[in-house]
C-alpha cells in the first residue's frame, strides 16, 4: 500500500518530508524487527521515546517514519518522514487503512468499565450467537473467532494486532466483535478511527491508579469513550454512581440498566441459589424475561443486565436474549468451580481489586456452608494503595486468609505482603503469610473441611506468575489437580 493512501483523512498529519508515494510493506513499533519497506512509528514513551531508535529502524528495512518532530540524523535522512501531532492517534488510524479498515465490515460492541468486562463480553457474545450472528470476541482471557482462541496479551490489543485481528475476523464472516475496552486503550488512542455500534459502562472502582494517578484522571478518560464520538449508541449502569456524569455530556441514544435505580432495563424477583443466581428482567416495565443464570453473584446480575442492554441496542429479540444468558456455562476466571472431588470447593476468581475482592467473597458468603477461606495477593509494580484495603476486606469478609504473591514483578513479593497485613491485622481475623504461591494454595487445600469453600483470588485465567520481568508458567487449574493427586485427595 502506498503512503499516501494511509494519509487520506488522517486527523493528526501536520506534514511530510520525502516521498509520500513510497509503497508500505508493514508497519512496525519495533525498530530491530527485520522488516521490508517497513514504516516505523517513533512513539514517545513516558520513560523511553522511540525516536531515538529511528536509525536502527531504518538499519531493519524501514523506508518511512511517523514522528512528531522532523528528525535531522544522517542516517534517517534519505527515509520519508510523517509529522504527526499524535503518533499513537497516527498509529491506530494508519493500521486500520492498511489493513482496509476491517471495522467498518463489521458491527463493534465496546464495554468498558473497572469490573465486569470480561462477564459481560462473554455474555453478550453466547446472546449474539444465539441470535445467529458470528461474533469474534477481544479481551482479558484472548481473542476468539467463534469458539476458535486467538492468543493475546492486553485486554485492548496494540493497534497492529487489533486491526491485524479484525481484519482476520472481517475475512472469516464474522458479523460482530465484542471487544472489552480498557482505559489505557483509550487514554494511549488504540481505537482511534473506530466507532461502536453501541459501548457500555459497567461500573467505576478503585484500579489502574499507578498508571492514571488519580480516580478523576482514571474515570475522565473511560468517560471520554462516550463523550468523543466513539460509540453510536451507550448502555449504562444506572446503579454506579458516576453514571449521572456521563449522562451530562451524553450526546448518542441511550439504555440504562440496573437494579435499584431508575432504569430502563431492570432485574427484580432476585433469588440466589447454590447453583447460581434467578431473576426477571424487564424493559421499560413491560412482559418480564426470566433467566436462570448458572453463574452466582448479584455482580452477575449486574453483568447480565449490561449484556442484554447491549443485546437490545444492537436488535436482538428479548426472548433470544434470556435463552443466551442461560447459556453461559462459566467464565474462564470468574467465580469458576474447579471440579476437585472434595468435601469443600475451590474457586477461581481474577478479583485483584478491593471491590472485585469485597464482590466473590460476599457472593461465596451466600452459598458457603462452611468457612470462607480466602487466598490472595497483590500485583507489583502497581497502585501500593489498594494492598491495606483489601487486607481489611479478606479479614472482615473471609473465615481465614493465606496471603501469598501474585505477580510481584520487580518488587520483593514480602513487602507487598506487609502492606496486605498492615489491612488484615486491625480485623483480628486469623490469617496466615505464604509467599510461594503453590505452597500456598497446598496449605489451603490440607485445611479445607467439609462445606468450606477455599477462594483462589487475583490469577483467575491467567497462566503464569510475573517475577523480576521473567513469566513463569502457573495455571491454577493445572496447580490444583496436581496438589490433589500429590495429597491423594479428590477425584481417582
Amino acid at each position: 500500500m502506498k503512503l499516501s493512501e494511509m494519509l487520506q483523512d488522517m486527523p493528526y498529519l501536520l506534514g511530510t518530508r520525502g516521498d509520500v508515494n513510497t509503497e508500505i510493506g508493514a508497519l512496525t513499533i519495533r525498530s530491530r524487527e527485520r522488516t521490508e519497506n517497513g514504516l516505523f512509528f517513533c512513539i514517545p514513551g513516558t520513560r523511553v521515546d522511540a525516536h531515538q531508535f529511528a536509525p536502527e529502524a531504518v538499519r531493519s528495512g524501514c523506508t518511512a517514519l511517523v514522528v512528531d518532530h522532523y528528525l535531522d540524523d544522517e542516517s534517517v535522512r534519505p527515509v520519508t518522514q510523517v509529522l504527526v501531532s499524535n503518533v499513537r492517534g497516527a498509529l491506530s488510524y494508519m493500521a486500520a487503512a492498511f489493513n482496509g479498515w476491517p471495522s467498518r465490515r463489521l458491527k463493534l460492541a465496546g464495554i468498558t468499565g473497572t469490573k465486569g468486562k470480561t462477564t459481560t463480553s462473554y455474555m453478550l457474545k453466547a446472546i449474539l450467537e444465539k441470535a445467529g450472528f458470528k461474533c469474534g470476541l477481544i479481551g482479558t482471557t484472548g481473542n476468539m473467532v467463534g469458539q476458535r482462541r486467538i492468543e493475546s496479551h492486553l485486554t485492548t490489543p496494540d493497534p497492529l494486532e487489533l486491526q491485524h485481528t479484525l481484519r482476520l475476523m472481517a475475512d472469516e464472516g464474522v458479523e460482530v466483535v465484542v471487544m472489552e475496552v480498557s482505559a489505557h486503550a483509550i487514554d494511549m488512542k488504540r481505537l482511534d478511527g473506530m466507532v461502536f455500534d453501541v459501548g457500555c459502562y459497567t461500573n467505576l472502582s478503585q484500579d489502574h491508579l499507578d498508571y492514571f494517578g488519580t480516580m478523576e484522571r482514571y474515570f475522565e478518560t473511560k468517560k471520554r469513550f462516550f463523550t468523543e464520538g466513539l460509540v453510536k449508541e451507550a448502555a449504562l449502569n444506572a446503579d454506579d454512581g458516576t453514571t449521572a456524569d456521563i449522562l451530562r455530556d451524553l450526546t448518542v441514544p441511550k439504555i440504562t440498566f440496573g437494579i435499584c435505580n431508575n432504569a430502563d432495563l431492570y432485574a427484580r424477583d432476585i433469588s440466589r441459589h447454590e447453583e447460581g443466581v434467578s431473576f426477571s428482567i424487564y424493559l421499560h416495565g413491560e412482559t418480564a424475561m426470566p433467566v436462570r443464570l448458572k453463574m452466582a453473584g448479584t455482580f452477575n446480575v449486574y453483568n447480565a443486565l449490561a449484556a442484554a442492554a447491549c443485546a437490545l441496542i444492537l436488535g436482538v429479540q428479548p426472548a433470544v436474549v434470556a435463552e443466551g444468558l442461560e447459556s453461559v456455562e462459566s467464565v474462564p476466571g470468574r467465580v469458576e468451580m474447579l471440579h476437585t472431588g472434595t468435601p469443600y470447593r475451590v474457586i477461581l476468581d481474577y478479583s485483584h481489586s478491593p471491590d472485585a475482592l469485597q464482590n466473590i467473597l460476599t457472593t461465596v458468603r451466600e452459598f458457603a456452608q462452611g468457612r470462607v477461606i480466602a487466598l490472595f495477593g497483590c500485583g507489583g509494580d502497581r497502585d501500593e494503595t489498594k494492598r491495606p484495603i483489601m487486607g481489611r476486606i479478606g479479614g472482615e469478609l473471609a473465615d481465614f486468609c493465606v496471603l501469598t504473591s501474585d505477580n510481584p514483578r520487580s518488587e520483593h513479593p514480602m513487602e507487598i505482603l506487609s502492606a496486605i497485613e498492615e489491612g488484615i491485622r486491625p480485623t483480628g481475623k486469623p490469617y496466615r503469610v505464604i509467599e510461594n504461591r503453590r505452597e500456598a494454595i497446598r496449605f489451603a487445600m490440607s485445611m479445607g473441611a467439609e462445606g468450606d469453600v477455599i477462594v483462589l483470588c487475583g490469577k483467575g485465567h491467567e497462566t503464569y506468575q510475573e517475577i523480576q520481568g521473567v513469566r513463569h508458567p502457573f495455571d491454577e487449574k493445572k496447580v490444583v489437580q496436581e496438589l490433589l493427586e500429590e495429597m491423594g485427595t479428590g477425584k481417582e
